[in-house]
């Protein structure tokens, strides 16, 4: 039987020091920044649909570029900041941002595969735009990347108060004068950035794990928000870097590696929290 053989590669530590694969820590390390601190707030502020969302909305600008034989990252950016921004400004409150995002996410998903139809070399590209290619990532990549955690952490020092009371208490920060709809975009255009940035490690299919399931395993123990992001950050890049390691060792998927140590944070993660409670 043909298949993927989990068979120990004693020259691990040769694949491990190749140029790709330094690219592919380097890159680890700057999607878990981002991922971390922004999954905290995607956590608290109940759209986690919407941060899942927005990878897939990215999914014709992904096709569309590839048709246009432009960057396909350049394409997913557009549509995914298109997209949140369109949420953001119809989804005042987490109700009406459900909403909004199925709107545009089943909009976008059809139009990703009428593009994907339209040229060969799309439908070639789907694999690595679903399910990520970490391995390929080049050295332009990573600067994109840097730049990117740079901009997030300078826009994060100007709106971080407000930005963590409305995502806390929407309505008391509304009443304290807090600009719930300006703080809304400003969320979900970062977030876009972000899914921008990790959809080439893991695709548009398991970014979750990525963006949502380590800031929830660190919601979980962590007690102040500061905490959390700074956990969220660890096991995400635990999760990467792992899985790298792992992929090495035993040759498999990275993503599939990454997906399953990520997962495993979360369920060891509620089980510590299992256990505080018999206590």
């Amino acid at each position: 039987m043909n298949g993927i053989q989990f068979a120990f590669d004693p020259n691990w530590l040769d694949t491990l020091s190749a140029p790709f694969m330094t690219n592919a820590f380097l890159a680890g390390l700057a999607i878990s920044l981002a991922a971390g601190v922004m999954g905290y707030f995607t956590i608290v502020r109940h759209s986690t649909f919407a941060a899942h969302a927005l990878a897939h909305i990215g999914l014709p600008g992904a096709t569309g570029a590839v048709l246009l034989g432009l960057p396909v990252s350049l394409g997913l950016g557009v549509f995914a900041l298109g997209g949140a921004l369109v949420i953001g400004a119809l989804g005042k409150r987490a109700s009406q941002r459900e909403i909004a995002t199925g709107t545009v996410l089943a909009f976008a998903t059809g139009l990703g595969l009428f593009f994907a139809r339209l040229s060969s070399s799309a439908s070639q590209q789907m694999q690595s735009i679903l399910f990520g290619s970490i391995l390929t990532i080049t050295t332009g990549q990573i600067i994109g990347f840097l730049v990117f955690d740079a901009v997030l952490l300078a826009v994060l020092a100007v709106i971080y108060r407000p930005l963590l009371f409305s995502s806390l208490d929407e309505q008391v920060a509304q009443a304290k004068g807090v600009p719930i709809g300006v703080m809304n975009i400003a969320f979900m255009a970062i977030m876009a950035g972000v899914i921008t940035i990790a959809v080439p490690a893991v695709g548009t299919l398991l970014i979750f794990a990525l963006v949502i399931t380590p800031a929830a395993a660190a919601n979980i123990i962590a007690r102040s928000p500061f905490r959390a992001m700074v956990m969220a950050t660890a096991l995400c890049l635990t999760a990467i870097w792992g899985g790298l390691v792992l992929s090495a060792m035993f040759p498999a998927p990275p993503s599939f590696i990454i997906v399953a140590l990520s997962t495993a944070f979360w369920a060891v993660s509620r089980g510590v929290a299992a256990l505080r409670k018999r206590r």
